[in-house]
């Protein structure tokens, strides 16, 4: 299994889904939401390259994500519909960076970019 960092525009990514989580549905809601973060990135470790992960070098060499939805029933107490996306690469064997945690809604081009230098319009 692979180890995982966060760059700092996905750890604040996490803290705001989190705070908005738990504003929006409750403390009991947020920690589910934690939970099942927390079981992606394990999964993201364990098999960067997994079925239900995507290439996206669209967006930058190197860059896949993975759909939180994909892994809402890996848990016994689901979150009932996650909307986040997990963008990450490898970095350097075994090591996984995750660049950003975004809502699905949002167009990643225009936020991943902005991680490698790149100004966000």
């Amino acid at each position: 299994m692979a180890r995982f960092r966060l760059s700092r525009p996905a750890h604040a990514d996490l803290e705001q889904i989190l705070v908005t989580s738990g504003e929006r549905r409750g403390d009991d809601a947020r920690r589910r939401y934690a939970g099942l973060l927390v079981t992606a990135l394990r999964k993201i470790a364990d098999d960067p390259e997994g079925p239900v992960t995507r290439n996206r070098e669209d967006l930058l060499p190197g860059i896949r994500s993975l759909h939180l939805r994909h892994l809402r029933h890996d848990r016994p107490r689901s979150v009932g519909e996650p909307v986040h996306v997990i963008s990450y690469r490898a970095i350097q064997a075994e090591v996984i960076e995750i660049v950003r945690v975004l809502h699905e809604r949002m167009d990643p081009s225009r936020h991943i970019g902005a991680v490698h230098g790149e100004p966000e319009e």
